[in-house]
Order: C-alpha cells, then sequence, then structure tokens
C-alpha cells in the first residue's frame, strides 16, 4: 500500500510546509506518505468551470486506474478520527489518493472517478492548510490502530 497527497497548487506557507514534512518524517514509522504538488491553472480569461474542467484534466492524468482516490470536498461524508482509522484500515490493501482540488472545487469527472468523497469539517480551510491537517488525521490514524498515544 502507498498513501498520495494529490493537490493543485503549491504549499508555500513555511510553518506548513515544516508541519507537513514533520508528519511526514513520524509517518515512515508506518508508511511513507508522499505529497505531489500539481501546478495551478491560470487563466484570467477562462470561466470557473473551464478551470475546474482543466484542474480535472490534471488530475485524473496522475492516477492509476487501481489507486483508490479519495476527494477532499465539502459536501463529502465526515468522519471521527476513529472511524477515519478503520476505514483506512478496510482501504489499506490499496494505493490511496487523496486529492485536494483548486480554489473552485472539483470537476464533477473528479467526483465520479472517485472512490470516496470525504469532508473534514463544515468549515472553511485553506487548500494549503488542509494539506497538514489531512497528514495530520493520517498519522493519527495509523497511531490508532497501533494503539499508540498520540490520540490519547
Amino acid at each position: 500500500m502507498s498513501v498520495s497527497i494529490l493537490a493543485i497548487g503549491k504549499t508555500r506557507q513555511d510553518y506548513l510546509i515544516k508541519g507537513i514534512a514533520e508528519f511526514q518524517k513520524r509517518l515512515s514509522r508506518y508508511t511513507g506518505v508522499k505529497l505531489i504538488e500539481l501546478p495551478d491553472i491560470k487563466g484570467k480569461q477562462a470561466s470557473v468551470e473551464e478551470l475546474k474542467s482543466k484542474e480535472a484534466d490534471l488530475i485524473i492524468k496522475n492516477l492509476k486506474p487501481a489507486e483508490i482516490l479519495i476527494a477532499l470536498d465539502e459536501r463529502g461524508k465526515m468522519l471521527s478520527s476513529e472511524a477515519f482509522s478503520i476505514f483506512l484500515e478496510r482501504e489499506m490493501r490499496h494505493d490511496l489518493v487523496f486529492c485536494i482540488g483548486g480554489v473552485y472545487g472539483f470537476d464533477q469527472r473528479v467526483l465520479e472517478r472517485a472512490n470516496h468523497v470525504l469532508s473534514f469539517s463544515k468549515f472553511t480551510f485553506t487548500h494549503q492548510m488542509i494539506r497538514l491537517l489531512l497528514i495530520e488525521q493520517i498519522y493519527r490514524a495509523f497511531n490508532i490502530l497501533q494503539g499508540g498515544q498520540y490520540h490519547k
């Protein structure tokens, strides 16, 4: 099993870069988590739908057919940390790709390709910040599964 985070745009904030690196280091005892940052799609003349469609092309191009795609979307299913750990345990026999879309969300094609659609909260987070929150929750889930103390 491999775990990847596929995200539109670059992580620019130093504190987020450091936090992501810290949790990647912590996760190395369980599994590797690769952060794949795809370029922002620019287009002053393009409509929101055109931008989302171009992002979808980029996302889908970076997926392998056998990978389980978990799209993070505000309309997705919310899980507790414990339920998320059970979810990961159930899906661990596959290569997992968590996808964070661009500022306008996902094109319908990405949601249709997704095996699961999850939401972190009804709150809105920056697309850069959610990367850190996601990798922390992946670490927490593995720690829960191993009976660690982090979640306590």
